[in-house]
């Protein structure tokens, strides 16, 4: 037997490492219960108007049989072959003509239930797709100005394009790697015709090329370190554009921290460019608040200086966005209060304002050992002002780090307004991870068994002072599906939403809504809570760093080929009512549908109230436990409530063992068939027949599929066999009225 250490990756503190005794076949460090992953599109995206075809590849999607996508403006059909038959993997995709542009999800559906998703690009460009191998410059495909190229990089390889455009044109080449979710880091040359490289840029940008002669050109592609394969895809424009046109590069998913961006309401109606020169005190540009600017971080260095008026006891919040617009800036702001000319100046320093902290402890490492692996704070700015005395103000705002970035495209948004108290939202699947050696960072798409309850980590920015509770709900969910939100206490940075499947729910997808809802100022607010998810699942971040990111919409699916290995859920459906101070039992039914290796679950509580209840021992091979809360010592107050209890188990899983049953019985067909083909060749040449040929043929063939089907069995056996595998199980949620306690008379 082997001691495992595992840890939820929440809020430290919140659920703390403990030791669990698991069996020695738990060395293989398998982490949460199978699920479908999309891992690669080829194309990845598409023109608008047009129907192409798209292969696929995933883990665990080879019963997929529906690809589909966030926008419903892309429809897909599987693709047949001459005989009419659907050929595996390949889609045949049709875009709207009139298709917004720019990045949407494709997943596919599986037994399984909804795969994770993949990036998928729309745009207005003719594409083309690397079918044959371009490594020299004798294989150079050829493209048009004004197209883009789908393409997978080979290790160690270099792809080679040409491309002709006249004297004195502005060519624009673009190659899109990360930004559609690749593990691609791109190099991009243009050459002249032999190849001798002209520009280069090697940090994943975009080359605005000057043509100095009428001809041919290359462009030569490579990853940073010379690596390869087929998650290492990329698409490749190439734009022939107007001189003074500002040219934006192709659209990108957005990191986890662009959800809190933009604030509710912001319009451009009053946005006013910064105006250069501005460095200088004696420059200061001349403002009023309330103020909404748009700057840039240009040249290196740049240092813009704003000059306003304010009165004492006046207070202002500011906010900056730049790395959440996709920018590699940190912006650094000082405010300023100015008195006094020439040598009576003095300058006093009211207030720096720099990053929006993390609404949880994030992994210092990258990956979920010491917190969870998605970072929702960011280097962009939310603060307040608070004016000490009349007179004139100066904000200097700068990226800290923008010495050497010397980019016109590192622009910044300033805001400065009145307190407008408000929130933003992101959720992702919970995380947990084994510290003996594992660091996973896994896709989890919302793909439920029946019976099985999904918690999501929810995490909240505050903006302008707001502090209140924000309750949780979803809604648009597939039948027998229901969400409960753990609410996010007053103060509180993190809630969680529960989602559950009955154990008869029907197959289904649909993309939910995910909302949080507040009252501020007396009225009752709803915002959206985006989705973040892993692009890759990351089973060993030593040796890779996860890739969080948000995704376009929230898709929810129940399976109906697998039950959850076990549902807790309270023995009554009702509301629990306990009088403050005292005790509440609350007995837990354990449908059990698995085998575990352990003899106990050790649950914590979760729910604003009630998250700081002992975590305490469920049996595993019992049908009941108890659980005990102490408001005595909980000093929880009078209220309702949601709470739910959570843990994890080790599962001894079968995958698939129905593939094995319908393996055994395509092997006895094929045998059959096999036996009746032979016994009637060998009776056609005991007789000397003509057919005699043919029908040893078809012998042979029958015999072949029964090799066939006999591998096919062995591999379903194979898979279906137990393995421990360590997963995440959360209870029913329970809702709990918590009266007041009687006065004494």
């Amino acid at each position: 037997m082997k001691y495992v250490r595992l840890q939820f990756s929440l809020v430290t503190g919140v659920c703390l490492a403990v030791l669990c005794l698991v069996s020695a076949t738990a060395q293989a460090q398998l982490v949460c219960l199978p699920a479908p992953r999309l891992l690669t599109t080829m194309p990845m995206g598409g023109q608008a108007g047009t129907t192409f075809e798209v292969t696929i590849s995933g883990e665990d999607i080879e019963d997929a049989d529906e690809l589909s996508f966030s926008h419903p403006g892309i429809t897909a059909v599987p693709s047949v072959d001459k005989d009419g038959l659907p050929v595996p993997n390949k889609y045949t995709i049709t875009i709207a003509q009139d298709f917004p542009l720019g990045i949407h999800e494709a997943r596919v559906m599986t037994r399984l239930g909804v795969s994770s998703c993949r990036a998928f690009n729309v745009g207005r460009l003719p594409e083309t797709s690397q079918t044959a191998a371009n490594t020299t410059l004798e294989t150079a495909k050829k493209l048009e100005l004004n197209s883009i190229c789908n393409a997978v990089m080979s290790r160690q390889k270099i792809d080679h394009y040409t491309f002709e455009a006249g004297k004195d044109q502005r060519v624009i080449v673009d190659c899109a790697a990360k930004g559609i979710d690749s593990k691609l880091d791109p190099v991009v040359i243009i050459a002249d015709e032999r190849g001798m490289d002209l520009v280069v840029e090697r940090r994943g940008g975009m080359l605005d090329f000057k043509v100095p002669e009428s001809g041919k050109y290359v462009i030569k592609v490579h990853g940073l370190t010379y690596d390869g394969g087929p998650f290492h895809f990329y698409r490749l424009a190439v734009k022939n554009v107007a001189r003074d046109e500002i040219v934006p590069r192709m659209p990108s998913i957005k990191e986890v921290s662009a959800f809190s961006w933009p604030p509710a309401g912001l319009t451009d109606e009053t946005l006013k460019p910064e105006t250069e020169p501005n460095n200088a005190r004696a420059e200061a540009q001349k403002i009023t608040l309330p103020c909404d600017i748009s700057g840039s971080f240009f040249p290196a260095a740049d240092v813009d200086t704003f000059e306003f008026t304010a009165k004492k006891g006046e207070v202002w919040w500011v906010e900056v966005a730049s790395e959440r617009l996709g920018r590699p800036t940190d912006p650094s702001i000082v405010v300023q209060h100015v008195s006094g000319t020439g040598s009576e100046l003095k300058i006093t320093d009211l207030v720096e304002l720099s990053d929006i902290p993390s609404p949880v402890k994030v992994s210092s490492n990258g990956y979920s050992y010491n917190g969870p692996p998605y970072n929702a704070g960011s280097s962009d700015i939310i603060g307040k002002v608070e004016i000490k005395q009349d007179g004139v103000h100066h904000l200097q705002i700068r990226d800290l780090f923008g010495g050497t970035r010397n980019d016109a495209k590192n622009i910044y948004r300033l805001v400065i307004r009145k307190a407008a108290p408000d929130f933003a939202l992101v959720g992702w699947a919970l995380h947990m991870n084994l510290r003996n050696g594992d660091r996973n960072a896994l896709s989890k798409p919302i793909a439920l068994r029946g019976g099985a309850t999904m918690p999501l980590e929810v995490v909240v920015v505050r903006r302008d002072g707001f502090d209140g509770e924000i309750e949780l709900f979803m809604e648009n969910l597939p039948e027998g599906v229901t969400a409960t939100g753990l609410k996010i206490g007053k103060g509180k940075s993190r809630g969680t939403m529960l989602i559950s499947a009955a154990a008869g729910a029907p197959r289904g997808l649909t993309s939910a809504k995910f909302f949080g809802r507040a009252t501020i100022n007396d009225q009752v607010v709803t915002r959206p809570c985006a989705l973040a998810s892993m692009q890759w699942p990351v089973k060993n971040a030593w040796s890779e760093v996860p890739s969080p990111r948000l995704m376009a919409d929230v898709p929810v699916s129940v399976c109906t080929s697998e039950q959850a290995p076990i549902t807790i859920a309270p023995a009554e459906e009702k509301v629990w009512e306990v009088t403050a101070g005292e005790k509440l039992t609350i007995p837990l039914k354990h449908d059990r549908r698995s085998e575990f290796s352990g003899a106990n679950i050790t649950l914590n509580t979760y729910g604003e109230g009630f998250d700081r209840n002992k975590a305490f021992d469920a049996p595993l091979k019992a049908d009941a436990s108890e659980a005990v809360l102490d408001l005595a010592t909980l000093k929880t107050p009078p209220g309702e409530y949601k709470i739910a209890f959570g843990g994890y188990a080790v599962v001894k899983y079968r995958d698939n063992p129905n593939a094995v049953a319908l393996a055994e019985t395509e092997l006895k067909q094929a045998q059959q068939a096999a036996t009746t083909l032979a016994a009637e060749a060998e009776k056609l040449q005991k007789q000397g027949d003509a057919a005699a040929k043919e029908a040893v043929a078809k012998a042979k063939t029958a015999q072949a599929a029964v090799t066939k089907a006999d591998k096919q069995l062995q591999r379903a056996t194979a898979k279906a066999k137990p393995k421990d595998i360590v997963d995440i199980i959360f209870s029913r949620p329970i809702s709990i009225r918590v009266n007041p306690a009687k006065k004494a008379k």
